[in-house]
């Protein structure tokens, strides 16, 4: 898995401290990596972006943005509107297959959900990972809505041939509702994808060495982490549902 897309179901689901998260934790197993940010809304040239937050949090990787646009809107729309060059997924896979031949693991953060338009033709980040053949993670909510975003996501991704590695929830709550526990359960059911980590609210308030260091317990195994999807399930679920890994 040299190269790993990570989208989400909408935004404000937490992909940036998600893709912080896999990072510390590669780091933590001793493998290089690098931050690709596919395209860059809503920030001003002298501001910090999403793959410098990455690097606050997770520590030493190699940063890299394709683009960036003024206005928080859909990248195609954000380019269109500022008369700039858009993205298109080549671009995308050019710049990830470039970092790959260096680092071990190559995080590819897109902007919003899956779908989100770069460029005029319609290019997303699915077509990227086509290009690449690299598999995806979903980074979703947890609460009232989360399972129709994620089928939908999901199904997509089958649709168009592409490997769903999984889901992570990308910010816990504290005292998580009705709804958000049976969605432990639910999310594995509706999406046929393993839950592979949940992050708790209020992860990226951390110090950096904290998080670094905390990392490891919201991820599983297969994200270089010890999180233990059927533990966190039995503590999390409401008495009497069933749970699936």
């Amino acid at each position: 898995m040299p190269i790993l897309m990570i989208t989400g179901t909408g935004t404000e689901v937490g992909k940036t401290i998600t893709t912080a998260a896999v990072a510390a934790c590669a780091l933590t197993a001793g493998r290089s990596v690098a931050v690709l940010k596919a395209a860059q809304t809503g920030v001003r040239p002298d501001e910090p972006g999403d793959a410098a937050e990455v690097a606050r949090l997770a520590g030493p990787v190699t940063t890299a943005e394709l683009a960036r646009y003024p206005e928080p809107l859909a990248p195609e729309t954000a380019a269109r509107r500022a008369g700039m060059t858009p993205v298109h997924p080549q671009d995308v896979a050019e710049a990830a297959a470039k970092l790959a031949t260096g680092h071990d693991l190559v995080l590819v953060e897109g902007a919003g959900g899956l779908l989100v338009r770069f460029d005029p033709a319609g290019g997303t980040l699915a077509d990227a990972a086509a290009l690449l053949h690299a598999p995806v993670l979903v980074v979703t909510s947890p609460g009232l809505g989360t399972l129709n975003t994620s089928e939908l996501t999901a199904r997509e991704l089958r649709a168009r041939g592409l490997d769903l590695l999984g889901m992570v929830i990308g910010s816990w709550p504290a005292s998580p509702d009705l709804a958000s526990r049976c969605n432990l359960a639910d999310l594995p059911a509706v999406t046929d994808a393993p839950l592979l980590g949940a992050l708790p609210e209020g992860a990226a308030a951390l110090e950096p060495a904290d998080f670094r260091t905390a990392a490891p317990g919201w991820l599983a195994s297969r994200l270089d982490g010890v999180w233990d999807a059927e533990a966190f399930q039995a503590r999390e679920a409401p008495q009497g549902v069933s749970v699936t890994p």
